[in-house]
């Protein structure tokens, strides 16, 4: 059924399988061949058909191994920030700067 509608990701895949699941083929053709001329997104033809998607699971990312080094990177510029001290301007604490 993906040649008769635009699936652009896998939650569009998803969607498609539930609404087949939902309706069956042939009405599900028979809503895409309602829509028009143009190959139509599935949100169109699940709206033709009345359908309100669910919330779809997705899949937990798993962490990689540059996310891991870049968050390492990123406490360790936090804690040499909470180490430094701060500089002090007419008796007051100045904020650290966000960057710099």
């Amino acid at each position: 059924m993906e040649h008769l509608v635009r699936v652009l990701n896998d939650r569009d895949r998803r969607v498609l399988a539930w609404a087949r699941e939902q309706v069956g083929d042939a009405a599900f053709a028979d809503a895409v061949a309602r829509c028009g001329p143009v190959k139509p997104y599935i949100s169109t033809v699940c709206r033709r058909l009345g359908l309100t998607v669910p919330p779809l699971r997705t899949a937990a990312h798993a962490p990689t191994a540059t996310g891991e080094k870049s968050l390492a990177r990123i406490r360790r510029i936090l804690a040499e920030r909470a180490e430094r001290p701060r500089p002090t301007h007419g008796g007051q604490q100045a904020s650290l700067p966000l960057f710099g």
